[in-house]
């Protein structure tokens, strides 16, 4: 017992002086790691994220602007958002809702701003996420976010052809606005319209509520249209919003255009180049005459109703079952069949209200009567022209009749 004792007064002599010792080491150490970042020679190297970093870097000069404010809200969908910098150039903008859907923009020619290329949606959280440099490639980077408005009246665009569908050459993309439209450069820039194999493409307005789009001639068989609606957000009228996000294509068929001349009462029907056939018919009365001019088949139905009080002609007729009908224009032109007609009349005299009629049977069954033929051979978007009638040419916006008006007139 006697030698453990005395073991255990070296072991606690030790354990009293190494603790100051120890004390000392770490108090040197600790001003040692102070000193090095301080500018010295013992400083370490550049911070390349330009942030308080080691070796006595400086902060980023660029300072960012990001406007709205973040975390604002109700924030209006153009003209708002901007970002900028001040001391440096912007290196990185980010800007994306919460689906990660990003919102393009373009960066100024000397790198001090960024503004959005289109209009934002309504009622949508934004991110924003920026980077700028300055001269020595230090970065300042800022991340912010906001909310913008929701609004109480909107408006959407009907439009035509439908998604998917495959149409003749004539058809144009007509969009009808539920809200006449009062700032008419914002709607149609958020419309745009291309085409594969690609050609220009131009809208036209028909009053404050309708906007066509078309080329310049008519197009080519196997074109594929591509319609994107950008509509959500953009003010079409003060206090008015957008709020339709939609993308449509279609398919451009074979070239069908059918030439009725009213003065030999016949119709020729070319398709790619080649007449398929030549059908007797019977256009307007001379009292009730048929337009001239290059009209856009926009509906067909095999069996409709037609009632002469609908378009100025009450009491005049009303014919339940008028079938193999295709409408030319919205004041009531068609290429119909005609079964109450005798067959005589076709080719010899015009009889007819202002349409342009076939020869038919009561019911549309017979599928080889010229009236029965057209119409299985037809599309929608096929063009029938009309010639030698003793009438005016049709309005252009009477249907889907653009093409009564020239390029120069189109795009003015």
């Amino acid at each position: 017992m006697g030698r453990t004792r005395v073991n255990l007064q070296p072991i606690r002599g030790r354990a009293r002086t190494g603790l100051p010792a120890l004390l000392l080491g770490a108090a040197l150490l600790f001003t040692t790691a102070c000193s090095a970042g301080g500018g010295g020679a013992t400083g370490g190297g550049d911070d390349k994220n330009g942030g308080a970093g080691t070796g006595g870097t400086e902060a980023s000069k660029a300072v960012v602007s990001v406007k709205p404010d973040d975390g604002a809200k109700e924030v209006a969908t153009s003209g708002v958002l901007k970002i900028s910098t001040t001391g440096g150039k912007l290196a990185t903008v980010t800007v994306a809702d919460t689906k990660g859907n990003a919102v393009e923009g373009r960066t100024s020619a000397d790198g001090a701003s960024w503004e959005p290329d289109r209009h934002l949606a309504s009622a949508t959280e934004y991110k924003v996420h920026v980077v700028a440099k300055d001269e020595a490639g230090r970065e300042s980077a800022k991340d912010t976010s906001f909310t913008t408005l929701t609004p109480a009246n909107t408006f959407i665009g009907q439009y035509t052809p439908e998604d998917g569908s495959t149409v003749g050459v004539g058809m144009p993309v007509s969009i009808n606005f539920s809200r006449g439209i009062t700032n008419p450069e914002a709607v149609e820039k958020a419309v745009t319209v291309t085409a594969e194999p690609s050609v220009p493409v131009e809208g036209h307005w028909f009053g404050n509520d309708r906007l066509d789009f078309r080329p310049e001639n008519y197009w080519a068989p196997g074109t594929k249209v591509t319609v994107k609606l950008a509509l959500d957000g953009v003010e079409g009228r003060p206090g008015v919003y957008g709020k339709q996000t939609r993308t449509v294509t279609f398919t451009i068929g074979r070239s069908q255009v059918s030439t009725v001349d009213a003065g030999t009462k016949q119709m020729q029907v070319v398709r790619d180049g080649q007449v398929l056939k030549n059908l007797p018919i019977t256009a307007g009365a001379p009292s009730t005459t048929t337009y001239n001019g290059q009209m856009v088949i926009s509906e067909k139905y095999e069996v409709t109703r037609m009632n002469g009080a609908t378009v100025g002609f009450g009491g005049e007729y009303d014919i339940a079952d008028v079938p193999h009908a295709m409408r030319l224009s919205n004041s009531g032109t068609f290429v119909h069949g005609n079964y109450w007609a005798s067959s005589g009349t076709f080719g010899s005299e015009n009889v007819s209200h202002g349409c342009v009629g076939l020869r038919d049977v009561r019911g549309g069954g017979n599928g080889d009567v010229p009236a029965a033929w057209f119409f299985n051979e037809s599309l929608i978007g096929d063009v029938v022209v009309v010639k030698n009638s003793k009438d005016k040419q049709i309005a252009p916006d009477n249907g889907l009749n653009g093409w009564n008006m020239d390029w120069a007139e189109w795009t003015r």
